[in-house]
C-alpha cells in the first residue's frame, strides 16, 4: 500500500511546526537533570561515576522506549501519540521537582520515567514523513529534528530558574508547558490523509523492520551521530568544569551553544541530502568528527582550539543526524517508517548513554578525558568506512529497484 497524495498548502507546514514544538518541549523535560548534575553531585556527595549514571539514565530509557512508541505511532498515528507522550512526561517531571531531589535513588527513579519524554522523537518522524513527498522529506525531517534543541532550553534555563525560584521551579514550569502543549496537540494535530496504517501485530512489525538492511545501517550511523550529540549535551558541562575548571553557569552556557549549533545545522544536513544524496553528506560528517575528536583528545587549550573542535563536532553531529533520517525517509517502506525510526532512535539514544559512562570511568582511572575522545575518533573513522562501502552500495541498489518499479 502506498500513501495517497498529500495536499499542499499551509497544513503540512502547520503539522510540522506543531510536531517540532512538541519534540522540543519533551526534550526540554528529558534533559532537566543534566544541567543540575554538578549541583546534585555537591548536595548528595556523588562520585563522578554516580553523576554520569544519573544523567545517563533518562537517555537509555528514552532510547529504548522509542522502539514500542515508534511501532505504536505506525498504528495509532501522531495525533494520538504526541498528546499521550507529553501528558505522561508530566508525572516524572513533577515527581522530581516536588519529591525526588532528596537522594540518588529518588533521582534515578524519577530519571527513569523522565525518559518517556525522549520517546517523542519516534512519534514525530513517521508523523512528519507522511505529510511530505519523498523529495522533501530530508528537509522536513531535518526541521523536525531541530526540536532536539529542547536540550538547549534546559541548559540555558534550568540553573537560572533554580537560583531564581528554588529547586522545584524548573520542573513546575516545564510541567505546565507540557500540559498546555498536550491540549494544543490534541486539538490541532491531524494525521496525513492516506497515511499507511500498520495492521500487523506489534511483534510482527518489529520483526519485519529488523529484517530491513537500512534498519541496522541507520542504527550504526545514528548511534554515532545523534549518540555523540546526546553524550555531549548531557556530559559537556561536567567535562568543562572538571577538565577546564569552568564555573557551572559558564559550562552550561557553553553546552547550550554546542546544542544550538547542532540544532541549526540538522535541517541543513537533511536539505543537502535531498540534493546530493545522504551518503556524501554522511561521509563528510564522519570525517570531520574523526579529525576533531582526535584533536580534542590531546586536550588543547579551550580558546581557540578546543572551542573550534567542539563547535565543528557540533555542526557535524547535527548534520549527520539530519542526513541519517533523510536516508531512512528515502529507502524505508511507508508503513514501516515508525518501526524503523523507533529502532534507529533507540540506537541513537543508546549511543548517547555509553559515552558519559565511559568518560566518567576513564577520568576516574586516568585523570584525563583524552582516551575517551580518542575512542570517539576511532569510532567515527570506522563509521566513515561503513558509509562509503556497504551503505553506499545498498543505497544505490535501493534506488535502482525503485526506478525499475516506477519507471515514470
Amino acid at each position: 500500500m502506498t500513501n495517497a497524495p498529500v495536499p499542499y498548502g499551509r497544513t503540512p507546514a502547520l503539522m510540522l511546526g506543531v510536531a517540532t514544538l512538541g519534540f522540543a518541549l519533551n526534550f526540554w523535560a528529558w534533559a532537566l537533570i543534566s544541567p543540575l548534575g554538578p549541583r546534585y553531585k555537591e548536595l548528595l556527595g556523588l562520585s563522578t561515576a554516580q553523576q554520569a549514571l544519573l544523567v545517563a539514565v533518562p537517555v537509555i530509557v528514552g532510547s529504548l522506549g522509542r522502539i514500542p512508541v515508534g511501532a505504536l505511532t505506525d498504528r495509532f498515528g501522531g495525533r494520538v501519540m504526541f498528546p499521550l507522550v507529553s501528558a505522561a512526561t508530566i508525572v516524572p517531571v513533577l515527581f522530581i521537582g516536588l519529591a525526588g531531589q532528596t537522594s540518588l535513588l529518588a533521582l534515578l527513579i524519577g530519571g527513569f520515567f523522565l525518559g518517556i519524554g525522549g520517546t517523542a522523537f519516534a512519534v514525530g518522524v513517521p508523523f512528519v514523513n507522511a505529510w511530505f513527498p519523498p523529495h522533501r522529506r530530508g528537509l522536513a525531517v531535518g526541521i523536525f529534528g531541530m526540536g532536539m534543541g529542547g536540550t538547549a532550553i534546559s541548559a540555558l534555563t534550568t540553573v537560572n530558574l533554580v537560583k531564581a525560584g528554588g529547586a522545584a521551579t524548573p520542573f513546575a514550569v516545564t510541567a505546565a508547558v507540557l500540559a498546555a502543549y498536550a491540549a494544543v496537540a490534541w486539538l490541532v494535530l491531524r494525521d496525513a490523509p492516506g497515511r499507511t496504517v500498520a495492521a500487523q501485530p506489534l511483534t510482527a512489525r518489529m520483526g519485519a523492520a529488523l529484517k530491513l538492511p537500512i534498519t541496522w545501517q541507520a542504527c550504526v550511523l545514528y548511534a554515532v551521530a545523534f549518540g555523540g550529540y546526546v553524550a555531549f549535551s548531557v556530559y559537556l558541562p561536567a567535562y568543562l568544569q572538571t577538565g577546564y575548571g569552568l564555573e557551572q553557569a559558564d559550562a552550561a552556557n557553553r553546552m547550550g551553544g554546542f546544542v544550538l549549533l547542532a540544532v541549526l545545522v540538522r535541517p541543513i544536513g537533511g536539505w543537502l541530502s535531498d540534493r546530493m544524496g545522504p551518503v556524501p553528506v554522511l561521509a563528510g560528517v564522519f570525517t570531520m568528527i574523526a579529525v576533531m575528536a582526535g584533536v580534542q583528545a590531546l586536550t588543547p587549550g579551550l580558546m581557540p582550539v578546543g572551542t573550534i573542535a567542539f563547535l565543528t563536532m557540533a555542526a557535524a553531529l547535527g548534520a549527520g543526524s539530519g542526513a541519517t533520517f533523510a536516508l531512512v525517509a528515502q529507502v524505508t517502506p511507508a508503513g514501516k517508517v515508525g518501526s524503523v525510526t523507533g529502532l534507529v532512535g533507540a540506537a541513537g539514544g543508546l549511543g548517547g548513554f555509553v559515552p558519559p559512562l565511559v568518560m566518567g570511568f576513564v577520568y576516574g582511572r586516568l585523570g584525563t578525558y583524552g582516551f575517551g575522545l580518542a575512542l570517539l575518533a576511532v569510532t567515527a573513522a570506522l563509521t566513515l568506512t561503513l558509509t562509503v562501502t556497504v551503505i553506499r552500495a545498498v543505497t544505490i541498489r535501493r534506488r535502482t529497484e525503485r526506478a525499475a518499479a516506477d519507471p515514470c
